[in-house]
């Protein structure tokens, strides 16, 4: 692993392998990955929701292959991808690629215990759940035995009954939207009033879209992998085209056998 940008002295500085950039020729710990994906600070108002997308992309635009990310990921990505759960305090999912990817409660992990334990948060993040019809396997352990119980972020014209079934199997069902669905911003501030502010989205491509149209998105970690699978398969992001383009800045950007891990930031954001 290596660091790219942003560009210091020990960026430039030529490894003792011969390779170049800061970190070059070794595996990272999981505590300098931690530092590298560290949340803002808080501010003198106290902390404020921050929204960050993961997302994997292949050099022609590809999110996924037959249907899954795994595939076109690597295994420093999923460090990457384990480091980023296990900085949030809720990661956000929409239903499909909860019912495509086959998604499991969160865990607790011990390398990152005093770190969660340090800054006020639960021994692991919080899913939750985008979903306008309800329809998901409530017999699944995402609902049945998360070691925090997880949310479901619906529409106040969902139906009762599967409402009821969600608070049966041990959800917890929040309101985020007028009719049957989520009002992306509504989500957020719904979030925020549960004390979840380093919030974490990792897709699918639909509601990532749907949270860039609503404008509230801080930053976007996209690993770019260096694959080509041509095909029909979904961008990282999709839905209607917003008016005008998002504009964000790179934050940061490291190096891995051709994997690109970089980081984004609204260019009003201060980082």
């Amino acid at each position: 692993m290596r660091r790219l940008f942003p560009v210091t002295d020990e960026t430039a500085a030529p490894a003792p392998d011969g390779g170049s950039g800061e970190g070059a020729g070794r595996e990272w710990s999981l505590a300098e990955l931690a530092a590298a994906y560290a949340y803002p600070e808080p501010g003198p108002g106290g902390p404020v929701p921050w929204l960050r997308a993961n997302m994997v992309s292949t050099l022609d635009g590809a999110a996924q292959h037959d249907g899954r990310s795994q595939p076109i990921s690597s295994a420093t990505d999923m460090r990457i991808f384990g480091t980023l759960r296990a900085l949030a305090d809720v990661v956000v999912v929409g239903a499909e690629t909860v019912r495509k990817e086959g998604y499991r409660p969160a865990r607790a992990r011990e390398d990152f215990a005093s770190l969660r334990q340090a800054a006020g948060q639960r021994p692991a993040p919080a899913i939750a759940v985008v979903t306008a019809s309800l329809d998901l396997d409530f017999s699944l352990p995402l609902f049945t035995s998360p070691l925090v119980p997880t949310l479901v972020l619906t529409g106040a014209a969902a139906a009762p009954d599967r409402i009821a079934t969600a608070e049966k199997a041990g959800a917890r069902v929040v309101t985020a939207g007028d009719g049957i669905g989520v009002d992306p911003a509504r989500a957020v501030r719904a979030l925020a009033d549960l004390g979840h502010t380093r919030l974490l989205t990792e897709g699918g491509p639909r509601l990532l879209g749907q949270m860039v149209a609503a404008g509230v998105l801080d930053e976007l970690c996209l690993t770019v992998s260096p694959m080509l699978t041509a095909g029909e398969a979904q961008r990282i992001a999709g839905g209607p085209a917003v008016t005008v383009p998002r504009r964000f800045g790179l934050v940061s950007m490291l190096e891995e056998d051709g994997f690109l891990f970089t980081r984004y930031g609204r260019v009003r954001a201060a980082y």
